[in-house]
């Protein structure tokens, strides 16, 4: 008898086995877990087992696939026979005396089939743009060993907290087959990190992690197994009193580091001192008798190195293979266009954000991994003339926070020097000053203040303040406990800024004590500087800008805290892959409006390369970083094109014409002058620059061949380099410098001509694509003397820093409309025999 079609195809079932544990809060069942296995769901399964002896105490503590890479499964009697492998005691058939993390860690096993030294219990992948950050550095670094195979190679991971810069790196060391990895960093609070990551997944079983805390002798380690060597730079900072290098980092010279990491590298990437004593290419490290002693300083450690100049000239030279540079917002690095496009992975807040949103449009049945990340919330206010008459500065008259926050005295007897103003403005933030309350009432709106909007309250049970100085934290202190100020008694104030209290994570005890589980209690934490970076508080959900924060690393790094992620996992007791969002967007309030909104400016236009136009990126930030500005009477969004307004408001022809004659915009690395020798037709268009011919062309390679025959001897001599080798060294290295900054100057000198150009020609340039493409041939050549071709070679071999010459093409653009608007004229009509095209020529030649 024919069979149906139905019964030819018919649906294809699907299940999965899983392994579950679960525990009884009893004193029978004390410290012992039930394991067991089933293919449906498995808190109905549960719920089958324990309905008929009516137990509703109970709380499901694991739930994990029992499936391999390569098909089959294990059963929970096999996860039970491992921990009896193990010495933990089974009561009962399915019983077990053991720990969930012990059998987590029993099912990696039977999952890898292996059995793991220590107690890694996790195994998860890397997600897609962890992968995506390891492939293209691995592939970078190898396109340079092929090109020379002695080349040190060199990357950047602009990556923002929570991206998991340790796991990847482990991860990026694991596919280039390193077996000595060496890890420096700024912040020495974060080797909990690096310690925690190696020691608890699954993937770096067997690796060796020495460090100062963890102590061990170098000498002992198993040479065929990985090792990890984390280290401050504070610790390889200086050198003895007869001026060498501390020896017990002698053994650290002695290895041929596979790959060097830089952690936290924006606290000192702009000491170009420290990556030539890396090299070991400075003799200037024995100029101090004495190793710097850093003290506590309630500024972070990269403002105290640049406080100290080049004390900090002293780091033990390292020889390696690669080096990884790691920043959540390396601004200052990307500014000095060390690295090109091609050196640079960026994992932003605005990528993390899109990939939030598109993960639950594209997995909509999946656990979103991106679900517990807050989206930020910026609310900026303008204070009333009467508080910005008595602290404002600049052009512009903006808000100085640091003058009207500013105090006297210590401890209890510290206070404001413009108490009276300061106390508006604490009645201000919640909603009880009397003169915003009339405005308010005028324009029939209640703005949202932080302390007074009930929307906002709840981000506001646990804030950060960060003020300009200890003494400014010691009154704020003071003042809030003041008897007028009853409304804010209910908040318990910590001055992690107070004389005794730890430096770094020793500072975070008395916050966390304050905190609780963060629902009962409500607390204001004030600081300068401690616990900004490199720390999580999960109940942090706002922090309010109280001082002046000109560099947008410290700015950013700041407003992170309050990104990290407050969830409760299994909240139920009946998933443990169930997750309660506590968080789902965090604030960042600001008081000193022009100078918050240039930073969101820097920040968008700085980190989204794919976005040459900066009005494009910014329009990106916001889309997930929604910006709120208060005038004084009304709250309105700002959109991208009002924020780059504000933000370059305060540019003048002084300040333009310092963006086109600024070293940023022109590489001539070694690598970058490589590039024009392998080109003949590079090399005949960089000729065609005005003051090229009379240097002559030979001088790329004497650059190029005379930096690295210097740096290769340095390396090779060591310490043993004699007085006379010293000073020959130190010539030529006084040559090729010379020559590179001559080769330096000719290039920006040209790159002062384009804005010349852009002034004449008809079209309306937002990029630096635009002035290649949307181009008048003829006029771009009279004015530059390089034809368009010959200009687009040199940008796309990176001879011209392409980011950064949008960003300046984009000001001009912005400066040249307000220019044109201000007279009336909305276009380049009539304007090309206006005299600035005698101007620039009468000055170049």
């Amino acid at each position: 008898m024919p069979r149906s079609v139905d019964d030819l195809l018919p649906e294809k079932q699907s299940a999965r086995l899983r392994i579950y544990a679960y525990s009884i809060a009893d004193d029978a069942h004390a410290g012992l877990l039930k394991i067991g296995q089933t293919t449906q769901d498995v808190k109905k399964r549960v719920a089958q087992q324990l309905k008929t002896a009516a137990i509703e105490n109970f709380e499901i503590v694991l739930d994990e696939p029992a499936d391999r890479p390569d098909g089959t499964v294990f059963r929970d009697f096999d996860v039970r026979e491992r921990l009896k492998q193990k010495r933990f005691a089974n009561t009962t058939l399915e019983w077990m005396r053991c720990a969930v993390e012990d059998v987590r860690l029993a099912i990696a096993e039977l999952r890898a089939n292996k059995a793991y030294e220590g107690t890694p219990t996790l195994d998860f992948p890397m997600r897609a743009e962890q992968q995506a950050a390891v492939d293209k550095t691995q592939g970078y670094y190898e396109s340079i060993w092929a090109e020379d195979e002695d080349a040190v190679p060199e990357f950047l991971w602009n990556a923002k907290m929570r991206f998991g810069k340790t796991f990847t790196t482990y991860q990026l060391a694991k596919k280039l087959g390193a077996k000595r990895v060496l890890v420096v960093t700024f912040k020495p609070a974060v080797e909990d990190a690096w310690d925690t990551d190696l020691r608890t997944h699954v993937d770096f079983d067997g690796w060796q992690y020495l460090s100062r805390k963890t102590g061990g002798d170098p000498a002992s380690v198993d040479p065929d197994r990985p090792l990890v060597y984390f280290g401050s730079f504070q610790d390889l900072l200086g050198t003895d009193k007869a001026g060498n290098f501390k020896a017990k980092h002698k053994w650290l010279t002695d290895v041929m580091w596979d790959l060097v990491v830089f952690d936290e590298y924006h606290f000192g990437a702009w000491r170009d001192t420290a990556k030539e004593l890396f090299e070991g290419e400075d003799d200037a490290v024995r100029k101090k008798e004495q190793a710097i002693e850093f003290t506590a300083a309630e500024e972070t450690f990269a403002e105290e190195l640049e406080e100290r100049g080049s004390d900090e000239d002293s780091f033990v030279p390292i020889k390696a293979r690669a080096y990884l540079y790691l920043s959540g917002t390396p601004f200052k690095v990307l500014n000095e266009g060390r690295f090109i496009e091609e050196q640079i992975f960026n994992w932003t807040y605005t990528d993390e954000q899109r990939a939030k949103a598109e993960f639950t449009t594209k997995h909509p049945l999946d656990p979103n991994p991106y679900a517990s990340l807050p989206e930020m919330r910026l609310l900026t206010y303008q204070m009333p003339d009467e508080l910005i008459a008595i602290a404002s500065q600049g052009e512009f008259d903006e808000f100085d926070l640091n003058a009207f926050f500013e105090a006297k005295g210590v401890g209890a007897e510290a206070s404001f020097v413009h108490k009276d103003d300061v106390q508006k403005w604490l009645d201000i933030i919640r909603g009880g000053y009397l003169p915003t309350q009339v405005d308010a009432m005028k324009a029939g709106t209640r703005p949202p203040f932080p302390y007074s909007d009930s929307r906002l309250l709840p981000y506001m049970q646990h804030s950060l303040w960060m003020l300009p100085r200890t003494a400014s934290c010691a009154a704020m202190a003071n003042l809030l406990a003041e008897p007028q100020n009853a409304f804010w008694h209910d908040y318990r104030v910590v001055n992690v800024s107070a004389p005794g209290v730890g430096v770094g994570l020793d500072a975070l005890p008395p916050v966390r004590e304050a905190i609780g589980g963060g629902h009962d209690t409500k607390t204001i934490t004030l600081t300068v500087g401690k616990l900004t970076t490199g720390v999580t508080v999960p109940q942090w959900s706002s922090i309010l800008m109280l001082r002046n924060l000109q560099a947008p690393e410290t700015y950013f790094q700041a407003a992170f805290r309050v990104q990290s992620p407050w969830t409760i996992r299994n909240p139920n007791g009946d998933d443990p892959n169930e997750e309660t969002i506590l968080k789902p967007v965090c604030f960042v309030f600001d008081f000193a409006p022009t100078r918050a909104l240039r930073q969101i400016s820097e920040y968008g236009r700085g980190l989204s390369p794919e976005n040459p136009n900066p009005e494009r990126a910014v329009e990106e930030l916001v889309s997930f970083l929604p910006v709120l500005a208060y005038d004084g009477s009304n709250m309105t969004q700002v959109d991208a094109a009002g924020i780059l307004d504000i933000a370059m408001s305060g540019t003048s022809a002084t300040l333009l014409a310092r963006k086109w004659e600024s070293a940023v915009l022109v590489n001539v690395d070694n690598l970058t002058l490589k590039k024009i020798m392998s080109s003949d037709a590079a090399m005949k268009a960089v000729m065609n620059i005005e003051g090229f011919r009379a240097l002559g062309s030979s001088i790329f390679e004497t650059v190029v061949n005379k930096s690295e025959s210097v740096s290769k001897t340095k390396k090779e001599k060591g310490d043993d380099i004699t007085p006379a080798e010293k000073k020959e060294l130190t010539a030529e290295e006084k040559e090729y410098k010379s020559n590179r900054k001559q080769i330096q100057e000719k290039l920006i000198k040209f790159a002062t001509r384009i804005p010349a150009f852009m002034y004449l020609t008809d079209f309306r340039e937002n990029t630096l694509y635009d002035v290649i493409t949307k181009i008048e041939p003829e006029l771009f050549q009279a004015v530059t003397g390089l034809t368009v071709e010959d200009f687009n070679l040199l940008v796309s071999l990176g001879v011209f820093n392409a980011g950064h010459m949008n960003q300046a093409v984009f000001a001009f653009r912005r400066y040249e409309d307000a220019s044109l608007k201000y007279t009336g004229i909305e276009s380049h009509g009539g304007l090309r025999h206006y005299g600035l095209y005698d101007t620039v020529v009468a000055v170049e030649h």
